[in-house]
């Protein structure tokens, strides 16, 4: 019989993914949503000349391009699925930041329990369909309109309405994946379009290499060894636990005395994950919006000399990317972890940390490991983030613009986060075998 806790193996993985019905269904769900998502990217909005608005995106149009990656290419082949699951993962970053803000959503976060969730996923929702609203119309009203073949009041409506649709379609598509597929469906949709633009990237490699000769090739070879380190590394940062031991006092019910009991307390050496990269992309992203709007010559030098990765002032922009990085690291690890709450729980419980005292002087320990753990964690996504980018300004190959460590640490942290829940359910499959038996 296997043990309850050992890891299941790859072989065991696989039979339970073939013979297991409940989870051999989830992946099916999972897989057919993510392809039908995929078809939706390539479905075209009439009235638009794609090929220029495609070519526009591959220039130096930087908010574009960021957004054309987490699209899977849906932004430049202007698809109905072009906004894809960004309006969703902006409107949760904004009720993220609300709910430590505002009593009123924190209360329905932490003491409502189930149902407060359930009203905070609908604010969600709502405020997701808003985001979307925005985004069209804008995109429709100023980006569309040198492509567009009949531009119009007629022409913004339709094209807004149309990608509004496309966007409240996929958002439902990814709560169908967390619901009834395997993962979460937000990230996993992220993940495949992520994917989806690595063939052309590699064609273009390729070709990149072709033309340019034995030089080339040793520098897409350095290149290609720093992103297979960059992953190696972003496993180990992902993985990465401090466990604080935590001693349980002497319990004695009836006339049974149990044993003080020993286990520990898991901290993550980056709680945020990519989000604090995700926030400091958004910040550095506005200049250049604002750029769009304003006819300053000035404004326009500044922010391209010093806001601009590979440009003369580069350093400004790898500066404020890095103090960015860390400022949204300490922002959202105060919102996952409260060390005042972990106390109180632990003390409710009637445990402790060896050595220290229960109450203020466990939260003070356990908020200084953390604020630790949160400086090494940030100073790791921001090497992350700057080096690759520089690295490739430098040796300077082109093609895998925009496949850099925002893209790399998504990757590996939902194919991490992924995985485990399939060995989860192998495991649950273990128990109902037992209880079977």
């Amino acid at each position: 019989m296997l043990g309850r806790e050992k890891a299941p193996t790859a072989q065991e993985t696989f039979m339970q993914m073939a013979q297991a019905a409940g989870l051999r269904g989830r992946l099916l769900v999972t897989l057919g949503i993510l392809l039908l998502i995929r078809l939706g990217v390539h479905l075209p909005i009439p009235g638009i000349n794609r090929e220029e608005f495609a070519q526009a995106i591959q220039g130096n149009n930087q908010i574009l391009s960021f957004l054309d990656i987490f699209s899977g290419g849906g932004l430049s082949a202007l698809g109905v699925f072009a906004l894809g699951i960004l309006p969703y993962i902006n409107a949760s970053i904004i009720i993220q930041l609300l709910t430590a803000a505002i009593p009123a959503l924190e209360n329905l976060q932490k003491n409502e329990g189930e149902a407060g969730r359930r009203k905070i996923s609908q604010v969600t929702r709502y405020v997701s369909l808003v985001w979307a609203i925005i985004q069209s119309s804008f995109l429709a009203a100023f980006w569309l309109k040198p492509f567009a073949q009949s531009y119009g009041p007629i022409f913004v409506i339709e094209t807004a309405l149309a990608l509004t649709a496309g966007s409240m379609f996929v958002m439902w598509a990814s709560e169908l994946i967390t619901e009834r597929g395997v993962g979460n469906g937000a990230s996993l949709l992220i993940f495949v379009n992520i994917v989806a633009t690595l063939p052309k990237a590699l064609g273009d490699t390729i070709d990149f290499v072709q033309t340019g000769g034995r030089e080339i090739a040793g520098r897409v070879i350095v290149l290609l060894l720093l992103f297979l380190a960059t992953i190696v590394g972003i496993v180990f940062v992902q993985e990465g636990i401090r466990r604080i031991p935590i001693i349980s006092a002497r319990r004695q019910v009836g006339r049974k005395l149990f044993a003080e009991q020993r286990s520990y307390l898991p901290l993550r050496l980056n709680q945020g994950g990519v989000m604090p990269i995700i926030f400091a992309a958004a910040i550095l992203s506005l200049p250049l919006l604002v750029q769009n709007f304003i006819n300053n010559p000035q404004y326009s030098r500044i922010v391209n000399t010093y806001l601009v990765p590979g440009a003369s002032g580069s350093w400004v922009y790898a500066l404020v990317y890095l103090v960015s990085i860390v400022f949204f690291s300490y922002f959202y690890s105060s919102l996952i972890l409260n060390p005042v709450d972990v106390a109180q729980n632990l003390k409710k419980m009637g445990s402790s940390v060896p050595g220290i005292r229960p109450g203020k002087a466990t939260s003070e320990y356990i908020e200084r490991v953390v604020n630790r753990l949160t400086f090494l964690g940030a100073i790791f996504l921001g090497l992350v983030a700057i080096i690759p980018t520089a690295v490739e300004s430098a040796l300077g190959v082109p093609t895998f613009r925009g496949l850099g460590a925002t893209s790399l640490l998504i990757l590996v942290g939902v194919a991490i986060d992924t995985s485990k829940q399939i060995q989860t359910y192998v495991i649950s499959q273990r128990y109902e075998g037992m209880v079977k038996q």
